[in-house]
């Protein structure tokens, strides 16, 4: 096994696979920006270097710091997490022409399912079934107008390099297509340095349904069942949970099928997320693939028993597979909250600063991924999410009951957080009974 391991990002997400390595004897190596050099993932680890300024592109996203780093401390892979280089095919082609091992897959296919016109194109010919939209990229707006108005209103316009929600317009009427069509190439080309875009038919009110899958390098891939991630404001993911409510045993045996039949068609190895929607009929449609670990992956591990972060290793590290199909099992229901340096009531305005008191719920059930103590300072730098939530029960009913009593706990003082409005959301009537699709928040709290 590795002796150590570089974790090539922060927060939350650093924390939690520096907790595996740990478990797993692998020394551990954080990097941090001059404004986390207080964070808790630097005083985890068993050694921390500084890469760069607060701004993520001389820190985070700085490939030639990280790779000194990896060589400097004697670090033999790098776990890039999500966000930041997690998705970078270059960054993973260069550990390779390093010797340092990328916990992920390989640069080429990375490259293929990065890009969501490709990815598609390469579904299609896999026969694995997808949303009517264009094949390959727009090229103009005039291409972009014509193949509109053959796919039919509405339709989503997306970034190709997209992710995150970003470069995302959707378009219900021809008359709003080319003010729609500008500003996404503009938001694109600011947040991926690649205006390229697609387009595909909008599936109206759809479940966002994910699956989990582990494929080793000896030609093993196996799903961990699905994840729902309906709950969702502007395209950004609020609350996921697994089982989904719509998921019968044999909708989930045939999504599973082609989840793994998605992932043999491009030789995908380590852990990877084949994202669906599914519509009011039942029928589902490949949307993107995620070629990293997902930040709700804390439910697919409560309900299989199952660490990802420790499978991502073992498989990087040339490992097989310990189990088959067979031997997933799926017991009872977990939830995940995004906990959100945020004030819901004032537009989800960020909120940065001190933590003057944190107080994190607990008892049976109960798990916390967070990288919030007395006294952190949250900078206004990255991304607002500053904790999850996980809660498992034996039902859903009472796995809502648990996160409920959970979020009533959880005490975070000194910034505003949206914890309030999450439990609004569990309170609500249509998430209880299951009714809500991917506009719920729109709908239900006109966000």
């Amino acid at each position: 096994m590795f002796n150590k391991i570089l974790i090539a990002n922060r927060g939350e997400i650093a924390v939690r696979i520096i907790r595996a390595c740990r478990e797993m004897g692998i020394a551990t190596v954080a990097v941090y920006s001059e404004i986390d050099k207080d964070s808790l993932h630097v005083n985890l680890a068993d050694e921390a270097v500084c890469i760069g300024p607060a701004k993520s592109k001389d820190s985070y996203l700085n490939m030639e710091n990280i790779i000194s780093a990896t060589v400097l401390t004697g670090a033999q892979a790098i776990h890039p997490g999500f966000g930041f280089l997690s998705e970078n095919s270059k960054f993973a082609e260069v550990c390779s022409e390093c010797n340092i091992t990328f916990i992920g897959p390989d640069a080429e296919v990375m490259s293929k399912m990065g890009n969501k016109a490709r990815a598609r194109q390469i579904m299609i010919e896999a026969e694995v079934p997808v949303i009517p939209g264009v094949d390959g990229v727009l090229d103009s707006y005039q291409h972009t107008e014509k193949e509109a108005d053959r796919i039919g209103y509405p339709v989503i316009l997306k970034a190709s390099a997209g992710g995150g929600g970003r470069g995302i317009r959707i378009v219900h009427k021809k008359e709003e297509l080319k003010k729609a069509y500008e500003t996404a190439k503009t938001e694109a080309k600011v947040s991926f340095n690649d205006d390229a875009m697609y387009m595909e038919k909008f599936i109206e009110n759809p479940r966002h349904i994910e699956f989990q899958i582990l494929a080793d390098n000896h030609g093993t891939v196996i799903h961990l069942g699905e994840r729902d991630c309906s709950v969702q404001r502007r395209n950004q993911k609020v609350v996921e949970e697994a089982p989904s409510t719509i998921i019968s045993d044999d909708l989930r045996n045939r999504m599973g099928e082609v989840a793994i039949k998605a992932a043999k068609a491009v030789a995908y190895k380590n852990a990877g997320t084949i994202e669906f929607l599914v519509d009011k009929n039942g029928d589902f449609y490949f949307m993107e693939m995620n070629t990293r670990i997902q930040v709700e992956h804390p439910v697919t591990e409560f309900i299989t028993g199952i660490d990802i972060i420790k499978e991502q290793i073992k498989i990087a590290f040339n490992e097989e597979l310990n189990m088959s199909q067979n031997d997933v099992t799926f017991k009872g229901h977990a939830i995940e909250c995004r906990i959100n340096a945020e004030n819901p009531y004032k537009g989800f305005r960020p909120s940065p600063g001190k933590i003057s008191l944190v107080l994190l719920p607990g008892g049976n059930g109960v798990r916390i991924d967070s990288a919030l103590y007395n006294g952190y300072k949250i900078p206004p730098t990255y991304d607002s999410m500053v904790a999850k939530l996980i809660v498992y029960g034996d039902s859903r009913i009472e796995a809502i009951n648990k996160m409920t009593r959970a979020l009533e706990e959880f005490v975070v003082e000194g910034i505003e957080t949206n914890i309030e409005f999450l439990g609004e959301i569990l309170d609500n009537e249509n998430f209880v009974s299951g009714n809500f699709d991917t506009s719920f928040i729109a709908k239900e709290f006109n966000y």
